[in-house]
Parts: structure tokens; C-alpha cells; sequence
């Protein structure tokens, strides 16, 4: 069975120590987690930047913090930063921080929405988000909720706006995306494009069943506290480390090695100017 890919997202945009106290939003607190959970295996992480009061930001120099933070103690883990438009979606602004050449950036493949917002992704913002992050060297991180989303990448490989090898987050229990059911899960793997890497992440407590299930028949995981607050449904405040630690201990049980940062960024996922 293939090695398993970890995703970590510590952060995202929503969540904050008044949700769960173990948020990490500091850009110090963001590296220190970044750094000890790379010591213990992770693959690649996904970082979203908060501003002095907390709320998420686009701007350069507070990912700047975060991603040489980073890179000073985790020389050769994956960075991807986000790219999400849900708070300001203006390309200039979405786009500021690929200036840094992280590896890879995020990319919703269409608007969806979630349970108290609305994430707009037209056509004319994905395809100016792929040329900046062409300009810059940075990978796509393919981020689906629905089949539509699917094919739609299958449309911009077509155009040539799309370069494999692609990774694909499939992200599954948004209440207006797929569910983490055994069609869905089946239907979206079965449907991406050749010479992809995809890992399930599930929103709140689909977390645990979407990386059940995709370590078990050989996918790899987005986990952390982007997507899930809680350790179990009696609502017990979670940790990254919580959460990492429980997908390292299924791993083990299932016989899944995790995949080393330099062996995905080898694969095509390292920034291409780096």
C-alpha cells in the first residue's frame, strides 16, 4: 500500500480560541505547532494567517512571519498557503502572499457554500489565482466539495491550465457538498484524473470517518483544527496534536508509513523557482 500523505491545517479561517482554546492564531504559536508535529511526521501543511485581532488576512509580511518560521526549522516540508476569498475576494489581495513561493496554494474549483457563508470562486478568479501561481513557481492544491468541482479541473487539465502531478483535498460533510459515505467517497476517488494524490478531509465529526476511510484504502488525510474543534462527540476540545497523534496511531494500526515531506515535494510538489 502507497505511504500516507498527512495534510496538517492547524489554523483556517474560522476558528478561534473562543471556540477552542487550543487554536493555534499567533504566527509564533502557528510555527512552534508546525515545527513539533513535523518532528512526529506530517507531510505538507496548509496555513491560513490571522491579523493582530484575529480575524484572517491576506497580507504578505504576517505570512512572511509564519512561512520563514517555518522553513528555519523544517527545511524541507511542503508550505501551502491559502488562497480562500471567503473575507476578501479580490485577486490582488488573494493572491499577495504566492509572493512568498510557498510550494503549493490552495484552490477552491468552484463557489460553494457553507453553513453561515457563502466562498465565491468564479471562473475568471480560479483562472487568475493558476497565473499568479504560475508566475510564482507554487502548485495548486486542489480543493473539491462536490463532483462538479471534479470535473471542473478535468476542464482546466484539458485547457492546459493544469499541469500534472495533481493533489486533490476531497472534502467531504459540508452541508452543501458531498457526505462522507461509501458512494460519495467511491464516486469522487473514482472520478479524478490520472497521476493524482487525494486525501479526504471531513468537516466536525466527519473528521475521523474521512480519514478512516482514506487511510484504509490508501488515500491520505487533511486533518487538524481548520475543520474540527472536537476529539469526540461527547464535544471534548481537541488539539492538532490530539488530532495528529490519533490519525499516526491508525496509520500504525493499518500499516500506513507516512510519506516524508521531500518525497511528496520530489514527486512535482515543491515550488518549481526553489
Amino acid at each position: 500500500m502507497n505511504k500516507l500523505v498527512i495534510n496538517f491545517t492547524p489554523t483556517g479561517m474560522v476558528p478561534t480560541k473562543e471556540m477552542n482554546p487550543f487554536v493555534p492564531i499567533h504566527e509564533n504559536e502557528i510555527i512552534e505547532e508546525v515545527v513539533r508535529e513535523n518532528e512526529k511526521g506530517i507531510t505538507l501543511v496548509h496555513l491560513h494567517a490571522r491579523d493582530e485581532k484575529g480575524l484572517p488576512t491576506y497580507k504578505t509580511h504576517v505570512y512572511q512571519k509564519i512561512v520563514e518560521g517555518i522553513r528555519k526549522y523544517c527545511p524541507k516540508l511542503v508550505i501551502c498557503i491559502s488562497t480562500s476569498g471567503r473575507n476578501f475576494n479580490e485577486l490582488d489581495k488573494r493572491s499577495m502572499a504566492l509572493e512568498l513561493r510557498p510550494d503549493m496554494g490552495s484552490l477552491t474549483l468552484s463557489s460553494l457554500n457553507f453553513n453561515r457563508q457563502a466562498s465565491v470562486n468564479d471562473p475568471e478568479m480560479i483562472k487568475g489565482l493558476l497565473d499568479r501561481m504560475a508566475m510564482h513557481g507554487v502548485n495548486p492544491e486542489l480543493e473539491v466539495f462536490d463532483l462538479g468541482m471534479i470535473n471542473y479541473a478535468h476542464y482546466l487539465i484539458g485547457k492546459g491550465w493544469i499541469q500534472a502531478p495533481y493533489y486533490f483535498n476531497i472534502l467531504l460533510g459540508n452541508i452543501a457538498g458531498m457526505q462522507p459515505d461509501l458512494m460519495s467517497m467511491a464516486a469522487a476517488t473514482q472520478s479524478l484524473p490520472q497521476r493524482s494524490l487525494w486525501a479526504f478531509g471531513g468537516i466536525g465529526h466527519h473528521q475521523l470517518t474521512a480519514n478512516t476511510v482514506a487511510m484504509a484504502t490508501g488515500g491520505g488525510v487533511r486533518v487538524g483544527l481548520e475543520d474540527n474543534l472536537y476529539f469526540a462527540n461527547d464535544k471534548t476540545f481537541a488539539s492538532n496534536e490530539t488530532l495528529l497523534n490519533r490519525v499516526r496511531e491508525l496509520a500504525k494500526l493499518l500499516g500506513r508509513e507516512i510519506m516524508k515531506p521531500e518525497e511528496f515535494g520530489q514527486m512535482g510538489f515543491y515550488n518549481k523557482y526553489s
